[in-house]
């Protein structure tokens, strides 16, 4: 169900030209560099910075493949919590370094360009989320880890796409949930846990661009090929009901958050997969199966905010040890309690 009286106020953030962006192009040291003598430099100050780099599955392949870890929101959290490394630099938008930083108050958590935001973050704010309580005040609120931290501080659980619907179901049968921000992932949760939720009317603008009319004739275009669906892509109802009625082939059609995604890949057999996320999971796809075929179900699905993160801001930041993310202490707390119960869950 649906709430829209407390419609989001915020806009979608704009990244078309960030003061990170606008600071390594007037470095006169950064200008200079090759491709190769970034690379070098990274590797050079993350040993002397005792320093780890973390970067989600949708960055730039360069960004991936020099990143100590490369995972989804969940694998990334769970790797900012281990980790012994003193300086954490998170290639990656603000929430997830937000998270990394709540996890691991005795680190130095960086984010290359502070600006590489979320348009699902953006559709909701803590004061929103407080007066959604008062109007359910007996309800359990569960939020996508897609939040800012004050967001995270109003909530009772978090959640990833990977986890989402292990959360809701050990959730008391008999309370309210308020599940926000992704209206999408909210009904895939809905359906499969068979709970009465309301849902926040937020979107990701890049998976809710994924219509099902972009789904449609791509079986019989690729007859070899399986479906991986992100559960926040604007097709997730239309898709659930298609299998229902047996109009999607349920052998070949499976709804996954990116780990999921890579470890399907991994273990399938299938030659071919139709991938509905944003396109930047495909260079990790193709590493890990190069003898496979990745076809992108929405080739312009691409997140400009994971796009903001470069090889130049990412030396920038560690050379010069710049945008350290830090979370007040008292959002720290209440937003790690949410986190780790979701933890505890899964």
């Amino acid at each position: 169900m649906l709430e829209t009286d407390l419609l989001p106020v915020k806009q979608r953030p704009s990244v078309a030209y960030t003061e990170a962006t606008r600071a390594v192009e007037e470095d006169e040291e950064i200008r200079r560099m090759t491709e190769a003598e970034l690379i070098e430099g990274i590797n050079r100050l993350r040993k002397e910075r005792h320093a780890v780099i973390l970067a989600h599955n949708y960055q730039i392949p360069v960004i991936q493949d020099l990143a100590d870890f490369v995972g989804d929101s969940l694998e990334l959290s769970r790797q900012a919590a281990q980790t012994d490394a003193e300086v954490i630099v998170f290639c990656g938008v603000h929430f997830m370094a937000e998270t990394a930083a709540i996890l691991c108050p005795d680190k130095k958590v960086l984010i290359p360009d502070p600006e590489a935001g979320c348009s699902l973050a953006a559709s909701v704010t803590a004061e929103q989320v407080r007066r959604w309580k008062e109007k359910h005040p007996d309800a359990i609120v569960v939020a996508y880890i897609n939040t800012t931290a004050e967001v995270k501080a109003e909530v009772d659980y978090c959640c990833t796409s990977a986890n989402a619907v292990k959360v809701v179901q050990a959730l008391p049968p008999d309370r309210e949930i308020l599940f926000l921000p992704d209206m999408f992932l909210g009904a895939y949760v809905q359906r499969v846990t068979g709970r009465r939720m309301y849902l926040w009317p937020g979107e990701c603008h890049v998976h809710a661009g994924i219509r099902p009319e972009d789904i449609q004739g791509l079986f019989e275009r690729y007859p070899d090929a399986d479906l991986l669906l992100h559960p926040e892509c604007g097709c997730i109802s239309q898709c659930m009901f298609a299998l229902a009625e047996g109009e999607l082939p349920a052998d070949r059609t499976f709804i996954y958050s990116t780990s999921g995604m890579i470890r399907h890949v991994r273990n399938s057999s299938a030659p071919t997969h139709l991938v509905a996320t944003e396109v930047g999971i495909l260079h990790r796809m193709r590493k890990e199966a190069p003898h496979k075929q990745f076809v992108p179900v929405k080739e312009d699905a691409i997140c400009e905010y994971m796009k903001t993160i470069t090889l130049p801001k990412v030396y920038r930041a560690l050379r010069d040890m710049v945008y350290e993310v830090r979370v007040p202490e008292d959002i720290t707390q209440r937003a790690r309690q949410a986190i780790e119960r979701m933890l505890a869950i899964v």
